[in-house]
């Protein structure tokens, strides 16, 4: 783990250590500098920033971008027991789901009917053994944490149903393609594979492109530089043969009444 938090800070490290480089250098030079050195030191290091390409144009590294916390941590393996611990249920619950083709209602009956009767045989048998029976478990849902998931939940809806409506408005021609492109797969993807396997296969990308991006970032990076270039000057093609034909109607200004 100590490895991996130390290739981490490796990677995140790239353009800062550009960054020193330029420091060092200047403060070699002359310790006792003016303001005005200082000011060029500045807008050297951020020219040099800004010259490495991120995927993106993310600005933060990895860990941050997901939130830099306990869930960032599990997506990023840094604590790998309990990230293969999610990964594990994760997997029992497709296996038992779409291998064995349980039911969720199955299942949850199942365990209720051994739980209850281990609990239950126990409280009886108690006197026979000499010891106490176990308390069945007390479980309360805490209100604020319900409270907090609907918040959450809430605000992603509204956060999609905004971008659905921006998408709509027709000012965006790149955008909208790119959505329409995107549901169109989503909608292949959901041809081929039923709504848990699916769930599933994001579930394990989820936990897996993030931590292989944060290990080969640069190259990755490098990739999509030349991948978003080509992408670009496909689209200006597409526009001078395509999209610059398509009849437009002329644009009058018109007062609502």
């Amino acid at each position: 783990m100590a490895d991996h938090a130390g290739e981490h800070e490796k990677h995140e490290s790239v353009p800062e250590s550009l960054i020193d480089k330029i420091t060092e250098k200047f403060h070699d030079g002359d310790s006792s500098s003016d303001s005005d050195d200082d000011k060029d030191l500045k807008s050297a290091a951020a020219s040099v920033k800004s010259k490495i390409y991120r995927l993106f144009g993310r600005e933060k590294p990895v860990h941050k971008v997901l939130g830099a916390g306990k869930p960032a941590d599990i997506f990023l393996w840094r604590d790998k027991k309990v990230s293969a611990g999610v990964v594990g249920v994760a997997t029992a619950i497709w296996v038992l789901f779409e291998l064995l083709e349980y039911h969720l209602l199955t299942l949850v009956c199942h365990i209720l009917i051994l739980g209850l009767a281990i609990f239950f045989l126990w409280s009886n048998a108690s006197t026979f053994i000499n010891k106490s029976p176990p308390k069945f478990p007390e479980v309360i849902l805490p209100e604020d944490i319900v409270l907090g998931v609907a918040s959450a939940l809430r605000i992603e809806f509204n956060r999609a149903f905004a971008i659905l409506r921006e998408v709509a408005s027709g000012r965006d021609l790149k955008k909208f393609l790119a959505v329409i492109a995107g549901l169109w797969v989503l909608s292949i993807l959901g041809s081929c594979f039923n709504f848990l396997t699916l769930f599933y296969t994001l579930f394990i990308l989820l936990h897996t492109v993030p931590v292989l991006y944060e290990k080969y970032e640069d190259q990755v990076d490098a990739f999509a530089e030349k991948a978003e270039a080509e992408i670009k000057k496909q689209y200006a093609v597409f526009n001078v043969k395509v999209l610059s034909k398509i009849p437009k109607g002329p644009l009058k200004d018109k007062k609502l009444l």
